[in-house]
């Protein structure tokens, strides 16, 4: 089996203070951390997975320059196969569709089977890629995967639709796939295992390389900005039934119950 990942180098934001930069289309980067897209690493773990129950080949991808390549090498280590960076000048300012061109060029000619995405990027939150990357390449998607499980050329997939429900489709293989969090436990990475993989050389791909003239963004970041900070919150305190009582005068003081 031939399986793609697409993974993505982000900013960890989860004990940072957020600062917006001079040019006010972009938050300041300097003091912050990066690493592998959080969704990113179910997507590797479950291509793993199913490389090792029915063999094959598993080859990350991922649009960046050469700081991208820890990432890639997080992901060898994991297990993957092979990686491959895609950079050129002309990739500086992708917006999700320019990004999708660019992995669907340099995916296509190896034909996978399966195609994995994160089902979304922790900086720009568009979830956009699974679906713009399905068409680029002519070939089903299904969003938002839970489980997935491969029998001959068809695979089983349980993934989340409106309404807090779940959904199992069967669907035929090729097909990209785009993953929750949730849908696995990633393996850890030991510090051994990512020091066998430090001298790994990535391959990159341009444009040129591609074949592919990338067109301007056609989504361009106009501001960026904080939300503006709300009212203080008020903690209720007491007992249960103490807390239950002031939050139902509150209720009615607002004229929400009769």
């Amino acid at each position: 089996m031939n399986i793609a990942v697409c993974v993505k180098r982000v900013p960890d934001l989860a004990e940072a203070t957020v600062e917006i930069d001079a040019s006010r289309r972009d938050i300041r980067t300097a003091d912050l951390t990066f690493g592998l897209n959080d969704w990113d690493r179910f997507a590797v773990e479950e291509a793993i997975r199913l490389r090792d129950e029915h063999g094959g080949h598993v080859t990350v991808y991922s649009v960046g320059d050469a700081e991208s390549d820890d990432v890639l090498r997080k992901a060898l280590a994991m297990g993957a196969d092979a990686a491959v960076r895609l950079d050129d000048p002309s990739f500086a300012s992708l917006d999700a569709l320019g990004a999708a061109r660019v992995l669907a060029a340099a995916i296509a000619p190896s034909a996978p089977d399966v195609v994995l995405t994160g089902a979304v990027s922790s900086d720009q939150g568009s979830g956009a890629l699974g679906g713009l990357l399905a068409e680029l390449l002519g070939l089903p998607q299904v969003a938002l995967a839970t489980s997935l499980s491969v029998t001959g050329r068809s695979a089983r997939v349980r993934h989340e639709v409106e309404g807090g429900l779940e959904r199992v489709v069967d669907v035929d293989l090729p097909v990209v796939v785009s993953v929750q969090t949730g849908i696995n436990e990633p393996r850890y990475v030991s510090v051994r295992g990512i020091r066998k993989v430090a001298d790994v050389e990535i391959p990159v791909r341009g444009a040129a390389d591609l074949g592919l003239p990338v067109p301007a963004p056609r989504v361009t970041t106009l501001e960026v900005f904080l939300p503006p900070s709300g009212k203080t919150a008020e903690l209720l305190q007491g007992s249960t039934a103490a807390v239950v009582d002031q939050l139902v005068d509150r209720i009615k003081q607002r004229g929400l119950l009769s």
